[in-house]
């Protein structure tokens, strides 16, 4: 039998969480700052059938359903977190925030 078989599971320790919901209070921010969430950037979107997929090669050009200069959106975790524009740095792409999108409301959230 291996060692870590032998051993017991350690229960997770949520002490400072566990206090303040105990208390009625929020969950302190400090204990969010270490978090890592993914970040996407949406240029757009298309549809294509399995057939056109396959047919992709070096050079070809795939069409959005944006405009040109249109926002594109910026998205942490699944969530639209804000609007931006592309812009070059040296020789890399990067995404200047333009507008931080407001919470939804609760009669918007329900679709």
């Amino acid at each position: 039998m291996s060692s870590s078989a032998a051993q017991d599971p350690m229960e997770a320790a949520f002490e400072e969480l566990t206090q303040a919901m105990a208390a009625g209070g929020e969950v302190p921010l400090g204990l969010l700052l270490d978090l890592t969430l993914p970040v996407s950037i949406e240029l757009g979107r298309t549809s294509m059938t399995v057939q056109d997929v396959l047919r992709l090669g070096r050079g070809s050009v795939i069409q959005l359903d944006r405009l040109a200069g249109e926002p594109i959106d910026i998205f942490v975790g699944d969530r639209r977190f804000a609007e931006g524009e592309v812009v070059v740095l040296g020789e890399h792409f990067g995404v200047r925030l333009t507008r931080i999108l407001a919470k939804k409301a609760p009669s918007e959230a329900v679709a």
